[in-house]
Order: C-alpha cells, then structure tokens, then sequence
C-alpha cells in the first residue's frame, strides 16, 4: 500500500466537482483543498500553531529553497520537516523544478538534471530527478512532487512535446530511485517519516495543447502513482485558456486518484477547479497580497491602504469570524500597515489564509448537499470583480 491513499466520497450531479478525502501518515485530508504555502519551512508571517488554528490541514514547502538554504542534511539531522518547523501535519513538498526553471539563463536543462546557479549567492549546483527525491526523502513530507520541467507560455508545440517528454523519462527516474530507495532503506529511518512513509505523485505537462496534454497524462498515468497533479497553468496564460484546458485535463486522470492543480489559489480560480474536478490546490497569494495591504473578503477585494478606511473602526469582514476580525478594525490594519509594522502583514495573511480555508469547508459542505453550482453563484455574487 502507499504511503497516501485517496477515497473518493461523492460526486457532484451537474458537474465534475468532487468531495474525497485524503489519508496521509500525519492525518486526513478533506478535500477539495487549499494548502497553504510554506517556501522555506514556514508560512510567512505565521506561527505554525495560527496555521492550524484558522484550519489549514496542509502546508507545501519548496525542495528548491530548503536544498540551498538551510541544507537538506541539516533538516535531516534535526529529525525532518515536520520536527524542524514544528508541523505535525501532512506537509508536501514540490520537486523544485519550477523554481529552477525560473532562474532563466542562470540554469542550463540537459537530459541528466539541470545546472544552475544559487538565486542568493550564484553558486553552481545540479539537480538532477534522483537529487530531487533524495532532498525529499531528507525532508521527510508526506507527498513528494516528481521533478519536472514547467514550459512557459507561450512555447511552440515542438518545445512543449519535447519539454513533456522529457518530464515523463524523469518521472520514471523518480520513480526507481523512490521505490529501490525503499527496498533498501524502508525501515531505516521511518522515524523521520522517510522512504516508506512518503508517496510520489505525478505531474502532467503539455502547455495549452491539449492533445500533448493527454499524451502526458497517458504516459504518466502509466507508471501507476497514488496521486497526479496539473502543472503548466496559471504561468501567464490568460484565464479563459486555462479553464479550458483543465476542462480537459482532470478527464485523463483517474478518478480514484487525487487531482493537484499547482500554484493556484485566487478564489476564482478555486471555483474553477472545482468544478472541473481538481481535489488540491496551492498559491503564495494569500500571504503575498497579504504583505502589500490586500484582503479577500466575502464583499469582494478590501485595499487597506486607501484613505477612506482611516476611521473605518469595523473589521475586514462583517462575515468573518478569524481572529483577525474578531479583534482588530480596518482602521487600525491600516495604520499599521502605514506605520511597516510586521504585524499588519501577520493579521492580514491570517485573515486571507482563513478566508480561502474557510471557502473550501463550505465548498465541500455544497458539494455534499448537491449545491455546489448555487454556493458558487452566491460567492461570485457577492465577491464582485475578480
């Protein structure tokens, strides 16, 4: 059996949205699902125990940063991920391809892995599918993320269908070094939730062509994983592409798997997934926009700094019960924010963290009493312009 394993619960009579769940060997996992991002071992501006608290039930960390900085060994040696950062729920980390891919003309891709230089010192490394899964296995998550490469949009057909066969040859990588790593060394260290306490998911690329799309499902889906993620969206590509792509996509995945939609997480875009079929999403949004002074709200977007909220002495969210709005007026969130204090961008990402956590529990709540397509109607209704 795997490590992670997925049931699915109920499905939705008028479109593809799910309700499942998720076991995992630090808990379940209700899904649809927001999971809050933690790049270097932490959600910014948090505490772990306020992380949980507002109900987040998973964190992503990034192999990428945590490799360069504290070093894997190191995280190793403190007894795992989860030990390190105080976590003692499911953690995923990604694969880092993303984020190497992202450095532009500081990396170099080659059959082997890819060679880069460091973001914060320009130091030379290589990371190479086996390297990705063995910083993982240091890490200790609950789902690792197989090295891929991400395309960019827009990319020529010819780039993409070598780009996704390429992904799919390193999957396969991924793959033996997880399962021979496990053969050996299964037993060894489960203290540190390493090896045979951890799944590998896949990732399908193929851009906005969506016949290379199922090429990459197909080939992927091949090698039997416990769960499958759509990467290669939300890169620059306008909305409208994107859903109809995805539209597609979750149809050539199965469907007693788990379905990850990667880096995405506005509101819109949540609904989206959703009722396309996605189980699990991700984004940094929350706490990014979060630091610049910007709330999602049930009455649609709040900008903080704006001048007409210096005597606003009501909270973000009249409908909100977060602790950030239990407590503390618009007024004083701005004056904060005006005044750089770090705790406007702790309140704020509280607020934006729990407000999309909260989302997802009643979206699972409507999917369950078959009316999903009226909550969605509702919170567009009220939330405005995206």
């Amino acid at each position: 059996m795997p490590a992670v394993t997925f049931e699915l619960l109920k499905t939705d009579d008028r479109t593809k949205a799910r309700r499942g769940r998720l076991i995992t060997p630090h808990g379940v996992i209700e899904t649809p699902i927001f999971m809050p991002v933690g790049t270097a071992a932490t959600v910014k501006g948090m505490k772990p125990e306020d992380v949980k608290e507002l109900g987040a039930q998973i964190i992503l960390s990034n192999t990428y940063h945590l490799y360069l900085r504290p070093g894997h060994d190191v995280v190793r040696e403190a007894g795992g991920l989860h030990k390190f950062m105080n976590w003692d729920l499911p953690i995923l980390t990604d694969s880092g391809g993303f984020q190497v891919f992202s450095l532009g003309a500081m990396r170099k891709i080659r059959e082997e892995g890819v060679d880069f230089r460091s973001h914060i010192d320009g130091s030379k490394h290589f990371i190479s599918p086996e390297k990705s899964i063995e910083i993982q296995h240091s890490l200790g998550s609950d789902i690792m993320m197989a090295f891929d490469e991400c395309a960019p949009y827009p990319a020529d057909r010819r780039y993409v269908k070598d780009s996704l066969e390429l992904t799919t040859r390193w999957l396969a990588r991924c793959k033996k070094y997880h399962e021979e790593y496990c053969e050996q060394h299964g037993g060894e260290s489960q203290i540190l939730g390493e090896g045979v306490n951890q799944s590998l998911f896949g990732i399908m690329q193929g851009g906005v062509y969506k016949d290379l799309r199922k090429q990459s499902a197909e080939q992927v889906v091949e090698m039997d994983l416990p769960g499958y993620s759509i990467g290669g969206l939300s890169v620059g590509e306008p909305k409208d592409i994107m859903y109809d792509v995805m539209d597609e996509c979750v149809d050539y995945l199965p469907k007693d798997k788990p379905r990850y939609l990667m880096g995405v997480g506005s509101p819109d875009c949540l609904f989206e997934g959703v009722e396309r079929g996605v189980d699990m999403f991700d984004c940094v949004l929350p706490t990014r926009i979060a630091r610049h002074g910007m709330a999602m709200t049930s009455q649609g977007k709040v900008n903080i700094k704006n001048a007409k909220y210096e005597r606003d002495f009501e909270p973000l969210d009249p409908n909100c019960d977060c602790y950030t709005c239990r407590n503390y007026s618009k007024a004083y969130l701005r004056h904060l924010f005006k005044s750089n204090e770090l705790m406007s961008a702790t309140l704020m990402s509280y607020h934006n963290l729990h407000f999309l956590v909260s989302t997802m529990t009643k979206i699972r709540e409507a999917i369950e009493e078959g009316r999903f397509l009226e909550y969605k109607k509702e919170f567009f209704d009220a939330y405005g312009e995206f």
